[in-house]
């Protein structure tokens, strides 16, 4: 199982993050990214919105408030690919309506580049009525775009002159350089619907459910491996669960969520840890890969 970080600080959602986030530099990130890549962890996160409603209650369901500070992925990530050597850069998630798919295999294929082929591209459909509108982006045909985006930067990651004929997106005769320097770029897919896993199923490398008991999860992927999509599938369909954790503080409590998760089909994990300061955020970092080891935990090698 390969361990990856919701990374503090580059996102704000109430109720979820430590106080000492909110007056935090890119130089904390940077310690953290330098901590993880040491110790091997496999991926940072870093989310995108463009614009968040100041009210609360506009197009957000009870308790769905996602915050107003969210880092730029791209700049996020290019400074951190400067700091480290190994660990992959993922955006969690990309929203497909608001770029063209020429505008990610530009911008995206150059911090492939410039890290050393270490993105991974997480992308998804997107939520928030209000943001589309304020981008003049689609917001009802969002679902058709983003699986025919999902296609087209497929074909024009990494080639200088890509091509592409879609229903939605159509290129050609277009010099793309830099590009990307993987030849298969990794696409995560995020969600939390039967429609986002059949996505990933169908056009992703890695789904990445958000927000489902272990339960919800080993439904929906027993459900999911009935289905011809799955057994067309050519490789394994990882998943990326994300929890919160403290193996320091709750090393039993930590344990058993790894292994129900591991049970459930989860084959990554994306950490959030319980924390109240920095130095405690990266004693947390040895302390998970420790216990990892220690438990033998769903098939960790380290």
């Amino acid at each position: 199982m390969k361990l990856g970080l919701l990374t503090p600080v580059l996102s704000l959602s109430p109720g979820k993050h430590a106080a000492w986030e909110v007056d935090s530099t890119i130089e904390d990130v940077a310690t953290i990214a330098e901590a993880a890549d040491d110790l091997g962890y496999e991926y940072l996160t870093c989310s995108e919105h463009v614009a968040i409603p100041v009210d609360r209650e506009s197009g957000f369901g009870p308790g769905q408030f996602p915050g107003g500070c969210y880092w730029d992925p791209l700049a996020t990530f290019g400074f951190l690919a400067a700091r480290t050597r190994n660990i992959r850069f993922t955006t969690l998630v990309l929203v497909l309506s608001y770029h063209h798919p020429l505008d990610v295999a530009k911008r995206y294929g150059t911090l492939d580049r410039l890290s050393g082929g270490r993105l991974n591209l997480g992308v998804g459909i997107g939520y928030l009525k209000p943001e589309f509108e304020l981008l003049g982006a689609d917001f009802e045909g969002r679902n058709g775009r983003g699986d025919d985006a999902i296609r087209a930067i497929r074909a024009a990651f990494g080639k200088p002159v890509p091509h592409y004929d879609g229903p939605i997106f159509k290129f050609s005769d277009m010099v793309i350089d830099p590009c990307g320097v993987q030849r298969h770029l990794p696409i995560w897919i995020g969600g939390r619907t039967r429609r986002s896993l059949q996505r990933a199923l169908e056009l992703g490398d890695v789904w990445c459910p958000f927000s489902l008991s272990p339960d919800e999860l080993r439904h929906l992927i027993l459900e999911a491996a009935r289905t011809s999509l799955w057994s067309r599938r050519e490789t394994p369909l990882d998943v990326a669960a994300s929890t919160t954790v403290d193996p320091l503080g709750a090393p039993d409590e930590t344990a058993a969520t790894v292994a129900e998760l591991g049970a459930a089909g989860a084959t990554m994990l994306t950490l959030r840890f319980r924390h109240d300061s920095l130095s405690h955020y990266i004693e947390q970092l040895p302390a998970m890969v420790t216990l990892m080891s220690e438990r033998e935990l769903a098939g960790w090698a380290g």
